[in-house]
């Protein structure tokens, strides 16, 4: 039991770190303002509460802050030091359950009561306590603060308290013995708790004896070098200016320019005179192996032949003729010229319609070598400009590294996915391009770990984009923009017949002759399991092929088995169709059009759902809808009440019901002004009961005067639409312009209606007369818009 008096309403110091325990005496700074307030009003031998705090961050505690368990004190010594803080000494009298705060100005105050102690003179704790006071004496060799923790048979609890004060633990371990009431149970934890000190500190020990050991075998090491190199020089056996001289030999044939040379000649006095095992040593003769690496002169033969290079292109690439001419045009300036400066190529377009691949056949067919940059989510201004020598394991950029691996001056380099860098805090890689990819800068791009200007104006550079917009505005203007839209059905079925197939029979070790696809089921696999600009997913579906062929391959004993895919049997192999041509389906009641729409990865068509439902005439628009979307659904709509006569629509039923406009797909972003037509359409279409046919898809941005402007994406979206079977186009009478972007194929299919205001679109895009019921019923309507970007789809 306690030995000292209990206040009923104590002072109560809090402690951010540490635990005073039982028996022990601590020595505490005081400097917090409410704590030197109780300080000044304590005089020796006065008993106060010391609680720690749950969190040492926290300033001013409250209860909820403090733990449930402390530590009763009497004040031993007080003592005021310089900055007007005290030093006071504690002696810990017991255990406290602390109760509540009781007062917080001027000075913490607050109850608590003493705990009571179980198993505190037991048989089994005095055992413990003797065989941990044991253990202790042999850990501690007779020395140290553990040698002077006694007193196990008097009281075992305070012995435990005392060894953990002792060790030096967290504070959160700390608080686990200082909670523990059963005795017994607290000598076991101060138990285990020794013994991971002991662990501890053998570990350090052994780490502390290894560093004294390392350091005195390089010590040794490097002097026995020294010795072994004097040795070998007076044999004659020094091989080290060899190497200096042969590095010299190599960066004398690179043919250095002026200032590189300069740089070199100092490096090389500086190498010449360290030795070998200096880490100085090997930093330059790494910074001077790259200049020796480096083509500062070397050029690889280029073929000019132009017809050679056509010839390359159209056997690798089937279709593309307008992306084709323009590299010809660009080839045919490097023959005339030599240079084609001021014009650097940039591939842009959905994925899979062969941007990677026409860099790779330029490059076959001019023999210059290929170095593909691979740009995607590259944040770091280094990876460009390299980092600076300064920094360890410095290197240069992924320029430079591109061109030490290409061994020539003159190589085409790829930067793909050039949209897709990102800006961190360590700077923008697409700032650090402008240099590299100004025709007029780049003769003396500058790497931060070189250091000096290396030329790059004779590398012919292709970027290759899927999103422009992504671009700034810098970057965009250096560039000369080749877009690529995608592929028609006819194209995707010679690409597949021409390259895919023979490509995968190949990969998958099968003769030409044992797989046989028909041209219809090319189709219906193009149709019916791909909805893509590209042909990445017609490629996975023809490997599927493949894979069931190998395996009939490898299961069969006798001879070759053979696959004949037709319409007929697609499906065993590929499984259930994944997509179908719901257009029909979904234009079936009035309010329901098809829109086209741009995405970054193609063109697409989307639906729009109306509907009219009795409520005050408000007009709720829903599917993540950007802002500007929204206003041209209110601008369709005032246009349609403004000319309700014309549109032959009942306005007067709007005044006791609301419209709400649904896009589906809720789960991907929409924006864009263009889509002002198809809404009108929509809205026209479900207040009117006219239906809108089913084989017309529409685009453009409409004017609150009803004049519709031109919107961009046309191949794309004319693409997409002919991929959805779709054999009617509604376009602004402005985009008739785009309409040789279209590939033939797709504008002998389809018929293309140019309107100039909405009478012209209602007239082509709705039914004679109404659909039974038209009201109640929810139409759908395509959006002409940007999916997926939140930006506009007009470029």
């Amino acid at each position: 039991m306690n030995t000292f008096v209990l206040p009923s309403n104590f002072p109560l110091l809090p402690l951010r770190n540490g635990v005073l325990f039982p028996g022990t005496i601590i020595t505490l700074p005081i400097g917090r303002e409410r704590s030197v307030q109780l300080v000044k009003t304590l005089r020796k031998g006065d008993v106060i509460g010391v609680v720690t705090q749950k969190d040492p961050k926290v300033a001013d505690p409250g209860e909820a802050d403090l733990n449930d368990m402390g530590t009763f004190a009497r004040v031993s010594d007080i003592a005021r030091v310089s900055g007007g803080e005290y030093r006071l000494v504690l002696e810990g009298l017991g255990r406290m359950t602390f109760l509540r705060l009781t007062r917080t100005e001027p000075f913490w105050t607050g109850e608590g009561v003493e705990p009571s102690e179980t198993n505190r003179k037991a048989e089994e704790a005095v055992l413990l306590a003797k065989s941990l006071e044991e253990h202790v004496k042999e850990l501690s060799g007779g020395g140290g603060p553990l040698a002077q923790v006694t007193g196990s048979e008097d009281d075992p609890g305070i012995f435990a308290d005392r060894i953990a004060a002792t060790l030096g633990l967290a504070t959160d371990k700390e608080m686990r013995v200082l909670v523990e009431l059963d005795v017994i149970e607290r000598l076991k934890l101060v138990a285990g708790l020794l013994g991971e000190a002991k662990a501890a500190t053998d570990m350090k020990r052994k780490i502390e004896a290894d560093v004294r050991q390392k350091l005195g075998q390089d010590q040794r090491e490097a002097l026995l070098r020294e010795q072994l190199r004097a040795i070998k020089k007076e044999l004659g056996e020094d091989n080290t200016g060899d190497e200096i001289a042969a590095l010299r030999e190599r960066l004398e044939k690179a043919g250095l320019p002026t200032e590189a040379k300069t740089i070199v000649d100092r490096e090389l006095k500086r190498l010449s005179s360290l030795q070998p095992q200096q880490a100085e040593h090997n930093v330059i003769r790494t910074y001077l192996e790259w200049f020796a690496d480096l083509p500062w002169s070397s050029r690889a033969e280029v073929k000019d032949d132009i017809d050679a290079v056509a010839k390359k292109l159209d056997d690798d690439h089937y279709g593309l003729e307008d992306v084709k001419k323009r590299i010809l045009e660009h080839m045919a300036v490097l023959k005339l010229a030599g240079t084609a400066r001021g014009s650097i190529l940039c591939f842009a377009g959905p994925p899979g319609v062969g941007k990677t691949s026409l860099g790779q056949s330029i490059a076959d067919a001019t023999g210059r070598p290929f170095m593909r940059i691979a740009l995607g989510g590259v944040r770091d201004e280094a990876e460009v400009r390299g980092h600076r020598r300064t920094y360890v394991g410095a290197l240069p950029g992924r320029i430079l590294n591109a061109m030490r691996k290409a061994k020539v001056k003159n190589p085409v380099l790829l930067l793909d996915e050039i949209d897709k860098l990102a800006v961190g805090w360590m700077g923008s890689p697409e700032s650090a391009l402008l240099e590299v990819l100004d025709p007029e800068q780049n003769k003396t791009f500058t790497d931060h770990y070189l250091e000096t200007p290396f030329d790059l104006s004779e590398v012919l550079f292709i970027c290759t984009a899927n999103d422009l917009a992504n671009l700034s505005a810098p970057l965009r203007d250096r560039l000369e923009i080749i877009e690529i839209s995608g592929y028609t059905v006819d194209e995707k079925v010679h690409i597949a017949k021409k390259h895919l197939v023979p490509k995968q029979l190949k990969e998958h070790a099968i003769h030409e002759s044992s797989l046989t696809i028909s041209d219809g089921a090319l189709s219906s696999i193009i149709r019916d399991y791909t909805r893509e600009a590209g042909v990445r997913q017609l490629t996975r579906e023809v490997t599927k092929l493949c894979r069931a062929l190998a395996l009939e391959v490898a299961r069969s004993k006798d001879a070759k088995p053979t696959l004949n895919v037709d319409d007929t049997n697609l499906g065993k192999y590929l499984g259930k169709i994944k997509f179908f041509g719901e257009v029909a389906e979904r234009t079936s009641v009035a309010g329901v059009a098809t829109g086209l729409a741009w995405t970054p990865v193609g063109g697409d068509i989307l639906f729009i759902e109306t509907t009219k439902m009795p409520g005050k005439g408000q007009i709720e628009i829903t599917g993540q809808l950007g802002d500007v979307m929204k206003e041209s659904a209110k601008a369709a709509l005032s246009y349609v009440k403004s000319h309700f006569k014309e549109l032959e629509v009942d306005v007067d039923v709007l005044k006791d019901q609301d419209l709400h406009i649904h896009v589906p797909q809720g789960a991907v972003p929409k924006d864009g002004p263009s889509a002002g037509v198809t809404m009108f359409t929509a809205l026209t279409s479900l207040l009117s009961g006219r239906r809108v046919r089913n084989d017309t898809a529409m685009t453009g941005e409409v004017t609150l005067r009803g004049r519709v402007l031109p919107v961009g994406g046309i191949k794309a979206k004319v693409l997409a639409a002919h991929r959805a079977g779709i054999t009617r186009v509604i376009l602004p009478k402005k985009n008739e312009r785009d309409m040789e972007d279209v590939p033939k194929e797709a504008r002998e299919a389809m018929e293309f209606i140019f309107a100039e205001d909405m009478a012209q679109v209602i007239a082509a895009a709705l039914e004679e007369t109404p659909a039974l019921p038209a009201s109640g019923k929810t139409g759908q309507a395509g959006a002409d818009t940007e999916v997926g970007t939140g930006r506009d789809a007009v470029h």
